[in-house]
């Protein structure tokens, strides 16, 4: 298998909530370059600076690196728009800028590589009972009586390949029914959102921290035929931007948020304001060992659990 190399641009104070978010996305080898241990290392070793390669010390001056692996197919581009998407959140957190940029480099896969990439990889696929994912070069072979979802992969996260999105879109198969209004909270490529609609929903809005995430779901939105009166989609942060707030203050039928178990924790209050009596929260990225936390959060808040999936190390928590 080929692996593609991450690495997350920080300082010394943000290696561990970097590390953190990747932990919470299911990365857990990690490759730490900590700037400030090496001038440490320079400091205290005085005496042996003769015999410190100069190419050495240009290579570790500069900003400190967090690294991790992904694979180099599907799977792995799912986890890479994960990853930029998880540290924008981040920065956006970061108001006193001690996390350093936090932008993203690849090594071996370049953004003009991106689509070729896709390509070769990313064909159709079924999920759940009604829905086929499908790539907008393919070509239907076949006929289909199932709800076609056509995609472009961008760099956001949401294609249907990760585990967790499937989880999702199965669930919202069960809960949405014609008429129904759903909120898209960290929407991505938009793809819960404008399956919801082409489920039947009657309306849907989608949130994102990235601003890229507006402009590749509406793309998305339009690539399915969807009436953009019935779509509204805002970038911004939903726990502080009183603003987007406003904008997003109806309720909702159903609510979906795809993310990782923190942001999930600390969107559970504001999550319950935006839903209907009886509405359905799904909730899904949370790996296996934060499941309880997750749980204890949702009750806390009032919400009844009604169901919980899994399929590898990641859980989906539904309830009401």
């Amino acid at each position: 298998m080929d692996w593609i190399k991450v690495t997350v641009y920080t300082t010394s104070e943000g290696i561990e909530p970097v590390s953190g978010r990747l932990y919470q996305l299911g990365i857990t080898g990690l490759e730490i370059d900590d700037e400030q241990d090496f001038k440490d290392f320079l400091e205290n070793n005085k005496q042996y600076w003769d015999y410190v390669d100069e190419e050495l010390v240009k290579e570790k001056e500069g900003e400190t690196r967090v690294s991790a692996y992904v694979s180099d197919n599907p799977a792995g581009y799912e986890m890479l728009a994960a990853i930029r998407s998880s540290m924008a959140e981040l920065k956006e957190l970061d108001a006193d800028n001690a996390f350093g940029r936090l932008e993203t480099e690849t090594l071996s896969l370049n953004e003009e590589d991106w689509a070729n990439n896709w390509k070769k990889y990313f064909h159709p696929m079924e999920i759940g009972e009604k829905i086929l994912i499908k790539p907008e070069w393919e070509e239907m072979s076949d006929k289909t009586d199932r709800i076609v979802f056509n995609v472009n992969p961008g760099m956001t996260f949401g294609t249907g390949s990760h585990y967790t999105t499937q989880l999702c879109i199965e669930s919202l198969e069960k809960y949405i029914v014609p008429g129904s209004m759903m909120l898209d909270l960290g929407c991505g490529s938009g793809i819960l959102s404008i399956i919801s609609l082409l489920l039947g929903a009657a309306e849907a809005a989608a949130v994102d921290i990235d601003p890229n995430a507006v402009d590749v779901a509406y793309e998305n939105a339009e690539r399915n035929g969807v009436d953009k009166s019935k779509y509204h989609v805002y970038a911004g942060n939903i726990l502080t931007d009183t603003g987007l707030q406003q904008k997003i203050s109806g309720k909702y039928d159903v609510v979906a948020a795809n993310i990782v178990a923190d942001v999930i924790i600390g969107l559970t209050p504001k999550a319950r304001e935006y839903m209907k009596d009886g509405g359905v929260f799904i909730t899904s990225g949370i790996i296996e060992d934060r499941v309880e936390d997750v749980k204890a959060v949702l009750i806390e808040n009032g919400f009844e659990i009604t169901d919980i999936k899994q399929r590898k190390d990641w859980v989906s928590i539904i309830c009401r």
